[in-house]
């Protein structure tokens, strides 16, 4: 019955995660008109929501064409890279408690290790077109990303150090009785939050694809479905973050600890976990709509002049309180 379960899990998450990427599409663009006062898609079915079918339906259908002044077979492997190392991240996320596909005792250390691998997508989609705008996007991406990856390590000491795990339930459950760690960690959360804006190349942290400087970036020569596997990539790697948001500083699947016993025990803990993953995935969106997009230099100077000191202080306040206490 558990392997039976554990199967469940892995075929829904693959399920939810495809059909979430694919309805973000339509969701960010409508999304983004509501909040900048315009209509967003509404021409292809009711409220443009066929749109999300007919942008795979293009992609699809597009020419799958390899430049032939291209490595070939790196080319081909980069944007497969991403997906795979993103869907694997969600094999230590916890939907509930008792529900999730693998509670590993190094589930923090894994899902930092598949987005550190996610690296070489970009680097080899840049390397491989032989072009020099995707060779920029791919130096820029694996700087960027490698630079912040630090950061995102060291905003989850605090966190380990609390909680005394480095397991996915262990974390929930010790917010379970000390309350959640976005107020006891929140400077961690704000360096952990930045550092997954710069990892998923989401705006205004998508230097490595600058329209304005690099055509596209690292997926300047892809077309057709390779581009497709870039973009779901993306997607991925925005409900992939936005899970761990959830999980390690919101409680994962905890209601409001404020709200009476008799709601905490009505509402099923997977909505609680789905409500704020979706919160943390519209607040993503809206940075796109509110925020310009920064200086490469200014990036990069913003991370280890600004968020490595900051995690290193917070760091050193959590080891003294503990050492206190």
């Amino acid at each position: 019955m558990e392997e039976l379960t554990i199967f469940l899990v892995i075929y829904g998450t693959l399920l939810g995660a495809f059909g979430a990427a694919a309805v973000l599409v339509w969701f960010e663009r409508r999304l983004l008109g509501f909040w900048q006062d315009r209509l967003g898609p509404n021409r292809v079915g009711p409220f443009g929501i066929g749109l999300a079918l007919a942008d795979v339906i293009k992609l699809l259908a597009k020419e799958d064409w390899v430049p032939p002044f291209s490595d070939r077979l790196v080319f081909i492997f980069a944007p497969t890279a991403v997906v795979i190392t993103m869907l694997l991240g969600f094999a230590v996320v916890p939907y509930t408690e008792h529900l999730f596909i693998a509670d590993l005792n190094i589930g923090l250390l894994f899902f930092l290790g598949m987005t550190s691998l996610a690296v070489y997508s970009v680097l080899l989609g840049g390397l491989g077109s032989h072009n020099k705008y995707a060779l920029l996007g791919g130096l820029r991406s694996a700087a960027q990303m490698v630079s912040y990856e630090v950061f995102m390590g060291l905003s989850l000491m605090g966190v380990v150090m609390i909680s005394g795990s480095f397991s996915l339930v262990d974390i929930v459950n010790t917010q379970a009785e000390n309350g959640w760690f976005v107020i006891s960690q929140f400077f961690g959360f704000i360096v952990f939050l930045m550092a997954g804006i710069a990892e998923s190349h989401r705006l205004p942290f998508d230097l490595p694809e600058a329209e304005h400087e690099l055509v596209a970036g690292f997926h300047t020569e892809y077309s057709g479905m390779k581009f497709g596997l870039f973009m779901l990539g993306e997607y991925l790697s925005l409900i992939l973050i936005s899970s761990m948001i959830t999980t390690i500083f919101f409680g994962g699947w905890l209601g409001p600890s404020f709200l009476p016993d008799l709601v905490l025990d009505f509402v099923p803990p997977i909505l609680w976990f789905f409500a704020k993953t979706g919160t943390c995935i519209c607040f993503f969106i809206l940075l796109r709509a509110a925020i310009p997009r920064p200086r490469y230099d200014q990036l990069m100077s913003f991370g280890w002049k600004l968020l490595l000191p900051l995690t290193l202080v917070n760091l050193l306040i959590t080891g003294a309180v503990l050492l206190w206490l």
